[in-house]
């Protein structure tokens, strides 16, 4: 009889951790959601109050890195100079959690093809893009974004030489 007692409190443990591990990765994916709607509206707004006011974002180049307050103050100059809408297409989310290391915690991976019309002359830029967002309490802190610079620049008329 005791160890039917211990086996079912062990269970009920390993099921309430459960639970929560799902309410996280939900509550972080639908942060992501979030975050992924209000770039679609340009709404540097709700992006402020999902970036977390430790918030670094990296990429897409190497040395490239901005702070919250910058990523702010550039989103908004590119929301009222530079882009008429950024639609993401085939967008998909996936969560994972690192255990160890300089990035341990909770992340979601998001990666879409956006497709972004400019105001000045209305042209058209397709690009695959990979954002990796760091969450912890409920606000993002940290960022990785992949996508090919010269793709968008050649579709734009740049040549490379």
């Amino acid at each position: 009889m005791k160890k039917s007692i211990l086996i079912l409190f062990i269970l009920s443990i390993f099921i309430v951790g459960c639970d929560d591990t799902e309410k996280n990765r939900e509550a972080n994916l639908d942060l992501i959601e979030k975050y992924v709607q209000s770039v679609e509206d340009l709404n540097y707004d709700v992006m402020e109050s999902i970036l977390d006011e430790a918030y670094i974002g990296y990429g897409p180049s190497i040395n490239d890195s901005i702070n919250k307050k910058n990523a702010v103050v550039n989103w908004k100059n590119n929301v009222e100079n530079l882009y008429e809408s950024i639609e993401y297409k085939k967008t998909r989310n996936a969560t994972v959690v690192i255990d160890s290391g300089e990035n341990e915690g909770e992340w979601v991976s998001n990666w879409a093809e956006l497709n972004i019309i400019y105001k000045s002359d209305k042209s058209n830029v397709t690009i695959w893009a990979n954002t990796v967002y760091q969450i912890k309490d409920g606000k993002i802190t940290k960022s990785y974004s992949f996508y090919n610079e010269a793709d968008a620049l050649e579709q734009l008329g740049y040549s490379f030489f």
